[in-house]
């Protein structure tokens, strides 16, 4: 591992490297033996560097395409099978000082209220999440050095954990903050957060200067490599993304791979997740100066080529997306979906929740329950675990058992278990019915004889209220 400083943003995100790879993709979008080699080398399952996942998101051949697609079900079932992980945003704090031009909380809007949660209130929303069976939390706020301070988090933090409602409880708090020093993440780390999580929004330098005029975040710099400084700070698990529909779609996905190799290249382990989120309507934002929108058939397509380039990486989709859209890329890769969100703080146990405190406007608007529902009759597991991470199989010990395509063994139990819980504690009669079938059919898939016996007698205890801690 290389001294993780010795390398720059605008080194691992080179400009005329990304500009060279998509000229080489254009160029060969209808190379037939080319894109042929590529798939053929995708299906090693060992993923694929930038120019070539750059190619094949560039094919124009629909044999092909079919191809890709067909190829990214099938290693999202070998790396990840059938579960989907489930969490829900909590916004704390809308307060913010950059100028973002496509998100309402920037500094110039003057029209939107500005609230900050207190730890009352923060208990009130995470009781309300633990009410709807939310085991898995993902912190968001906006940049204010006065408001949204470190020790502001790290309390709301503690809050979270601390908080024991009936049978729930919050197991793990991701962390989707603004970029900060190699201290903080120390601290963060201490605080005990699963994954933190910042998205570039786009890597093209002069785009992301003219989308982040004002405030800390204009720093492209210091923004790119907060994943350095974070991996340093000793946090395990990273998520990236960008915001795709503010710049071009190749640049941003080339840039999105660089970054997940320079990861790998540092730390020996990349990102843990990767999100991708599109522009989405907001109050106080015009989202018709965003010209570069990207359709349905693309964003499957660059899902489908990311679970091919990154096959170990969780893949998020959040309710940004319709049913519609996120039924078909859970096909394609997308591994871990929200559910029953709201984006306005205090949205979710206020009495009178502040719309306007909205972050983007939410596709998909059903209820935690109706989305179990749903990921069952079509064949999915809904996961509530997070026994990875407070099991320590975080980091590269999570990297290699998922390369080595020994995660589901752990995994894949869980899931029914943590699923059964959910059931037991929060699901409608029709979802238990729904769940009891699911189990009965998934149960013969555990491959170890003696897990099998184990997680039965498990369920036999959840279903008699038996509860204990039951994670592999």
């Amino acid at each position: 591992m290389y001294d993780v400083y010795s390398k720059h943003a605008e080194e691992f995100i080179n400009h005329e490297e990304i500009l060279e790879t998509i000229s080489f993709a254009e160029e060969n979008k209808n190379n037939k033996e080319l894109i042929e080699g590529t798939i053929n080398k995708a299906k090693e399952r060992k993923g694929l560097t930038h120019k070539e996942a750059s190619l094949l998101l560039a094919c124009e051949i629909e044999e092909k395409n079919q191809e890709i697609n067909q190829l990214a079900k099938q290693i999202k079932m070998d790396f990840y099978g059938n579960r989907i992980v489930m969490f829900a945003p909590l916004y704390l704090s809308n307060y913010c000082v950059n100028g973002c031009v496509y998100c309402p909380y920037h500094l110039q809007n003057k029209e939107m209220p500005r609230r900050k949660l207190s730890q009352d209130e923060i208990r009130r929303e995470v009781i309300a999440l633990q009410d709807m069976g939310h085991k898995r939390l993902a912190l968001e706020a906006g940049e204010d050095p006065v408001h949204n301070t470190m020790d502001y988090y790290l309390e709301s933090i503690k809050t979270i954990y601390d908080i024991k409602h009936k049978n729930g409880a919050i197991r793990r708090v991701n962390v989707n903050i603004a970029a900060t020093t190699t201290d903080n993440y120390r601290l963060l780390k201490e605080a005990e957060i699963g994954t933190y999580l910042l998205f570039q929004e786009t890597y093209h330098k002069e785009n992301y200067l003219k989308l982040h005029p004002t405030g800390p975040k204009h720093n492209y710099a210091y923004h790119t490599e907060a994943m350095d400084r974070a991996m340093a700070g000793g946090v395990d698990d990273v998520g990236i993304g960008v915001l795709f529909g503010l710049g071009d779609v190749a640049y941003d996905f080339v840039g999105l791979l660089l970054h997940a190799q320079h990861l790998e290249a540092a730390f020996g382990v990349g990102p843990h997740t990767i999100s991708v989120p599109r522009v989405r309507k907001a109050e106080h934002v015009d989202v018709e100066q965003f010209t570069r929108g990207v359709d349905d058939k693309t964003f499957e397509k660059i899902v489908a080529c990311l679970r091919l380039a990154v096959p170990y990486t969780g893949i998020i989709v959040s309710t940004r997306e319709s049913k519609d859209c996120r039924e078909a890329v859970l096909e394609l890769g997308v591994s871990q979906i929200s559910g029953g969100s709201n984006t306005s703080v205090g949205g979710y146990g206020l009495q009178e929740p502040v719309k306007e405190t909205s972050q983007f406007e939410v596709r998909d608007t059903r209820s935690l329950d109706e989305i179990v529902n749903w990921l069952m009759t079509l064949g999915y597991i809904p996961s509530f675990c997070t026994a990875c991470y407070i099991e320590g199989r975080t980091g590269d010990r999570f990297m290699k058992l998922c390369k080595e395509g020994q995660i589901l063994n752990c995994c894949h139990p869980n899931s029914l278990m943590t699923l059964m819980e959910y059931a037991m504690d929060y699901a409608t009669p029709e979802t238990k019915e729904l769940t009891k079938a699911l189990i009965e059919k998934e149960i013969v898939k555990v491959p170890n004889e003696k897990v099998r016996k184990l997680v039965i007698e498990n369920l036999r205890l959840i279903g008699e209220n038996n509860r204990r801690d039951f994670r592999f």
